[in-house]
């Protein structure tokens, strides 16, 4: 496993600069005659998704109105950069005062229904915080949840065989979306704790 580990580092790093080239590429577009700024480049990241919680409830992204959303995209079997992203989340939360972390609910949406069923998704978030929600679906709605946030996932290319093993290449940002359900800001991976905190009480 460790040798794996080792081959999917790089793609890991390409799937983060595509995430943040994606951010970009939301906030601006190029005419002929040079870049033009979005009229609304908020209605550019998120959107509808219909997916399953891991209570096995399905939820819509109507049923977090109201209420901010710190989103990441990824899977149970992710070995560094998924558990590390939501620890960061969940601890950034746990350093804020009650009254302003309430305001944000903390989601994980997998890549890999596969193997991310509602009992793996339910026992998964259990290990990192008491409010994070995680969600699960069809492989045809977890595709169009990850458009509709830009996220980049694939299987990882050594990775073809068809045993239970594989590793995927996937975004590692975190979006932080307002209680109307657009986008407010994201935060880079490896993004510290501390920094997130101190980000979201100013947004906040």
């Amino acid at each position: 496993m460790a040798d794996k580990h080792k081959m999917a580092a790089p793609l890991w790093l390409l799937a983060a600069a595509a995430a943040v080239a994606a951010i970009v590429a939301a906030l601006w577009f190029t005419k002929a005659n040079g870049p033009t700024r979005v009229a609304d480049p908020t209605t550019l990241i998120g959107g509808p998704f219909s997916l399953i919680d891991q209570t096995g409830k399905r939820v819509t992204e109507a049923d977090f109105r109201g209420r901010y959303m710190l989103v990441f995209f990824g899977y149970t079997f992710c070995p560094d950069v998924c558990p590390v992203e939501l620890q960061s989340m969940s601890t950034a939360l746990d350093m804020m005062d009650q009254k302003t972390a309430a305001k944000v609910t903390p989601v994980f949406i997998t890549i890999d229904p596969a193997r991310d069923t509602v009992a793996v998704m339910a026992a998964y978030v259990k290990a990192f915080h008491p409010r994070l929600i995680g969600l699960t679906g069809t492989a045809e709605e977890i595709a169009a949840a990850a458009r509709a946030y830009r996220i980049y996932y694939q299987k990882a290319a050594a990775e073809a065989a068809d045993d239970d093993s594989y590793l995927m290449d996937h975004s590692a940002i975190v979006y932080l979306m307002g209680p109307d359900g657009k986008y407010v800001a994201h935060f880079s991976p490896g993004t510290k704790p501390e920094a997130m905190a101190a980000r979201l009480k100013d947004l906040l």
